[in-house]
């Protein structure tokens, strides 16, 4: 009986090697000596082995950071940080696969399906962040916006995925710089600030300007 774990590393070794996927569940169930019913056991698809790989990494961080004595102690600004950084610190042990799988992502404003499981344990990490920000007044309560908060925090994600794989610098260190940018100007548009004065004022003049 193959074992996920066995399938997973067949098909990480496959694709890295080969550049591309197998031709068929088939075809790779056969080349390594198992049933093509074994696969299913475990995965659904191609696509659905690689997921587990993107949430596996989520997971480990998400754990990782939390085990952190400081960690009760930070602001959700610094949780946020030390995730991040703690994030791109492990992708560098997958750097081919990661490279591979966004290649592999069909284009459009949608999650790529190898991400939809990454997202939502992503969601539920950084909902913790904004609550315990909220409860504790480190960030602005805002009606509507508020709970596009950790959007704001996926999409900076994304981004700095996106510059890591293009980065070019020693140790990345311009990814690590533009981690430390993005998340705190991120925190910083979440607490309290111009943008509740524009808010504020907009709403002044839609209510006694603009009727």
């Amino acid at each position: 009986m193959a074992s996920k774990q066995k399938i997973q590393i067949a098909y990480l070794d496959y694709v890295l090697s080969e550049g591309k996927r197998p031709a068929s569940v088939f075809a790779f169930a056969k080349k390594h000596k198992f049933a093509e019913e074994e696969f299913y056991q475990h995965f659904a698809s191609f696509d659905a082995i690689e997921a587990d790989v993107w949430a596996s990494l989520f997971i480990t961080t998400i754990a990782e950071v939390k085990a952190q004595e400081i960690w009760s102690q930070y602001s959700s600004r610094e949780k946020a940080l030390s995730f991040f950084y703690s994030f791109f610190e492990l992708l560098k042990s997958k750097r081919s696969f990661v490279s591979y799988s966004i290649g592999n992502f069909k284009k459009g404003l949608q999650t790529p399906v190898q991400l939809q499981e990454s997202k939502s344990v992503f969601a539920d990490f950084s909902d913790e962040l904004i609550k315990e920000g909220l409860e504790s007044g480190e960030l602005a309560e805002r009606k509507f916006l508020s709970d596009r908060y950790q959007d704001a925090l996926w999409f900076q994600l994304i981004f700095v995925l996106n510059f890591w794989l293009k980065d070019h610098s020693a140790g990345f260190e311009k990814s690590d710089e533009a981690i430390e940018k993005g998340v705190n100007l991120s925190f910083d548009l979440f607490q309290q600030g111009p943008l509740d004065s524009i808010l504020s004022y907009g709403k002044f003049v839609f209510q006694n300007v603009m009727k």
